[in-house]
């Protein structure tokens, strides 16, 4: 019976346990998570009685990995739509409609974005002649988003349009991180040249059918739980890796405590931890990877959930939340109306008619003083932010702070040529692979998918084995 070692709990390390054990399941498939829970960056907890996620709170519907393990995991009923998908953006101390058919903020329609009033009339017109400013040459090196949206169409469409889309889904800086490894269905169209607005145009396209985002009634949340519950793998909670090592059969892991460490003796080993952790553990058995892997930045982010009961019908401007450019000013990179945004928030254990839950995500890449105030301190400001953006004054009946130190990669320039190197290095060593969100995206799908990966890679070894 062969044995596999899954480090970390997360979405990627649960989804890799899961699918070595459904395809072997003879093999005694462990999973080592060193905190006390599972989920990584999904975890849900309950404010004003409602059942909330507190981590990430939707996932890619278009993309099919997150969507199939939700089914897969029978958790199909509860998946919902968002209610409304209409953001409002920030700009200049006023609400207005997040421009419609950009790429991830890069725009793509000119009359959207004029429409919007996001922008100034000389950001516009910037962009409206950009297609007739080339030749523009092909872009076959890497380059940050914002620096080539900055050389072609301005500084003010990347402070006030690319980067709150970006720091978004990233906690990151626009000029920081790599178009291609950010947005690569733009990079890959920009490889022949020409205009940045109408490559942004071919890649936006036709919008596709169905909803673009997902979640589940109760929270996300529920995905890992249910995963770690299924059983067909065993989970070990509180159990940290300190050291792993080959041995003439295999992997030895030393785990728990220095006092009290224990061995376990593993044929395969998926390392889906976060790079700064991944990095550790690599340098005794793939020390190029290792170095590479201690590269990678990470940022910080809190989110701060508020509950509110008695407020007026339309009290939160409609739709399903507000971005915040950083400059702006303020601390809140993000304010989400969850009661708008998702049907029957909460619904999973009765929260209580009138109820309206807020989440604000505070923190973006070199913003570390956010991570530092206290619960109290948080609380307050996004009071008073919330207040300038929206009106709304009103006493929250309960409140959540959760912080999330390093919790996101920083896809730097030059991102997917190391991973390519880090993918080298560890294919170098039989019975071991990597995945999680360091490697191929952030989102759910693509952790998932990331650990689709591992798994075949380690179920491939176990075959040539003949174990």
């Amino acid at each position: 019976m062969p044995t596999v070692a899954v480090i970390g709990g997360g979405i990627a390390g649960l989804s890799a346990a899961a699918e070595i054990s459904r395809a072997r399941p003879d093999a005694e498939v462990v999973l080592l998570e060193g905190s006390d829970r599972v989920g990584g960056k999904l975890r849900r907890v309950q404010v004003a009685g409602a059942w909330v996620d507190v981590g990430a709170e939707a996932m890619l519907a278009r993309r099919p990995e997150g969507v199939r393990a939700v089914t897969d995991a029978g958790l199909g009923p509860a998946l919902i739509s968002p209610l409304s998908t209409a953001a409002l953006l920030r700009s200049r101390g006023a609400n207005h409609s997040l421009p419609a058919r950009t790429l991830i903020g890069v725009p793509a329609d000119v009359a959207a974005v004029r429409a919007s009033g996001v922008l100034s009339a000389q950001a516009v017109a910037a962009i409206e002649s950009e297609p007739d400013g080339g030749p523009y040459p092909p872009l076959t090196e890497d380059i940050s988003v914002g620096d080539l949206v900055a050389r072609r169409f301005g500084d003010e469409v990347v402070d006030r349009l690319v980067d709150p889309l970006l720091g978004g889904v990233y906690a990151g800086q626009a000029r920081q991180l790599s178009l291609q490894a950010a947005i690569p269905a733009l990079a890959s169209r920009l490889r022949t040249g020409g205009s940045l607005l109408l490559a942004a145009a071919a890649a936006v396209g036709t919008p596709a059918p169905g909803p673009v985002f997902a979640s589940l009634t109760g929270g996300l949340a529920r995905l890992p739980e249910r995963l770690a519950a299924a059983g067909g793998f065993e989970v070990r909670a509180s159990t940290p890796v300190r050291e792993l090592r080959r041995t003439a059969t295999g992997f030895e892991l030393a785990l728990g405590a220095v006092p009290s460490r224990q061995r376990l003796a593993a044929d395969a080993v998926v390392v889906a931890v976060p790079a700064g952790k991944a990095a550790v553990l690599l340098a005794q058995v793939a020390p190029v990877a290792a170095a590479e892997l201690s590269s990678i930045e990470t940022a910080g982010m809190v989110i701060v959930t508020l509950a509110f009961t008695g407020l007026a019908p339309g009290a939160l401007p409609p739709g399903s939340g507000v971005l915040v450019p950083a400059v702006e000013g303020l601390a809140v990179k993000a304010m989400t109306f969850s009661s708008q945004k998702w049907p029957g928030v909460g619904s999973e254990s009765g929260v209580a008619s009138g109820v309206v839950l807020l989440r604000a995500s505070l923190g973006r890449a070199g913003e570390q003083q956010a991570l530092q105030r206290s619960d109290a301190e948080l609380v307050a400001v996004v009071r008073r932010e919330l207040a300038g953006i929206t009106g709304v004054t009103a006493e929250p009946v309960d409140s959540h702070v959760q912080r999330w130190g390093g919790a996101l990669p920083q896809y730097a320039v030059g991102h997917l040529q190391r991973v390519a190197r880090i993918r080298a290095d560890v294919r170098r060593v039989p019975g071991l692979a990597v995945c999680g969100a360091s490697y191929d995206g952030v989102g759910i799908p693509a952790c998932i998918g990331s650990a689709h990966s591992a798994a075949d890679r380690v179920l491939s070894g176990l075959r040539r084995s003949g174990e």
